[in-house]
């Protein structure tokens, strides 16, 4: 059976998501990174056993998929971009009530019940799932109890405020799997869900 696996960049206190006009995370969208090498080969390393991606309509619709699809064609030689490539040969599954064609590559609409289209995907064989998408996206995730394996991506920033991704409830005590800090401040700790 598939693993979700939620991979999201948070401060140090908590916060996934802030004021626009400050920059707080080491990596965004773009071609600037701040990510050294070692924590590059690691998030590829992940990535490589990724086949299916899950997307919000809002994470679809920003451009995440353009975005990755260009960086792919752009970075070929570049290994950091290993996953860009991964990105466009994955099956990627936008979940949303309100669209209803998917105008993406490689990409399906799924609607409906949250937990029935999650479980239904999982029960597919094959490598494990990823999930990326906002606060919002992640909380339902989580409260409905659909993450198998959170991955979260510590910035060295203190935000004081912003969305967390555990306002929604379904919290519950985690499993660490593993912590592993890097040199360019980032510290990336494995849970999963105890019990």
């Amino acid at each position: 059976m598939k693993k979700l696996i939620l991979q999201m960049q948070m401060s140090v206190d908590g916060f996934v998501g802030a004021n626009a006009d400050h920059h707080w995370q080491l990596w965004e969208w773009g071609d600037d990174s701040q990510w050294d090498d070692e924590l590059k080969r690691d998030f590829n390393a992940v990535f490589a056993g990724i086949d299916t991606i899950l997307l919000s309509r809002k994470m679809a619709e920003e451009g995440y998929l353009s975005h990755w699809g260009n960086a792919a064609k752009k970075h070929r030689a570049d290994p950091f971009y290993a996953f860009a490539q991964r990105i466009v040969e994955a099956r990627k599954v936008v979940l949303s009530d309100r669209l209803k064609v998917s105008r993406w590559e490689r990409t399906r609409v799924a609607s409906g019940d949250l937990p029935r289209e999650v479980k239904a995907l999982k029960s597919e064989g094959g490598g494990d799932m990823a999930v990326f998408g906002g606060a919002g996206f992640a909380s339902a995730l989580i409260a409905a109890g659909l993450v198998d394996e959170f991955q979260l991506f510590i910035n060295p920033a203190v935000l004081g405020a912003g969305r967390r991704i555990f306002d929604q409830g379904g919290f519950r005590n985690l499993l660490l799997l593993g912590s592993k800090a890097y040199a360019c401040g980032m510290v990336v700790n494995r849970y999963a869900p105890a019990g």
